[in-house]
């Protein structure tokens, strides 16, 4: 009897660890500030990977140097691999659904405006960006 119970509990923790361990979060928090073409592209990569493999959300704030993948006028050289660059990554994020969102501070130091954007692109709340990053359900990333 007290090895039926043994056997029991342990499966059913072995079978509530599995689930805890499927639980992983909502997605991620993606702040990309480098102006490394092949940082940004890392960044990219695994905000595609984590969209299409894991079916999480993706919530990415472009700054500083980054926020020109931002831009309409904006075109990265490809990479290799996988013979994409960042531009083409962060349009295909977008048609995903993920949420990009350009800093606030970086349209008006750059001469630009919400017009020179890539359509889908917004401008990000500072109170909203703090509250996605203090959120437990999402991993924090920055590149």
């Amino acid at each position: 009897m007290f090895k039926l119970f043994y056997t029991i509990f342990f499966t059913a923790l072995l079978i509530w660890a599995d689930n805890a361990l499927a639980e992983q979060g909502k997605g991620l928090n993606v702040i990309v500030t480098s102006a490394d073409r092949q940082t940004q592209m890392m960044a990219m990569v695994l905000s595609v990977e984590t969209m299409k493999e894991h079916d999480k959300e993706i919530n990415i704030v472009l700054c500083g140097a980054a926020g020109d993948l931002a831009l309409q006028s904006t075109n990265t050289e490809t990479l290799l691999p996988p013979k994409k660059s960042p531009t083409m990554l962060l349009n295909a994020l977008l048609k995903m659904g993920a949420s990009i969102e350009i800093c606030p501070l970086y349209l008006p130091n750059a001469g630009k405006t919400t017009n020179d954007l890539i359509e889908g692109i917004t401008v990000a709340k500072p109170p909203v960006v703090a509250g996605k990053l203090l959120d437990m359900n999402y991993q924090n990333l920055t590149f």
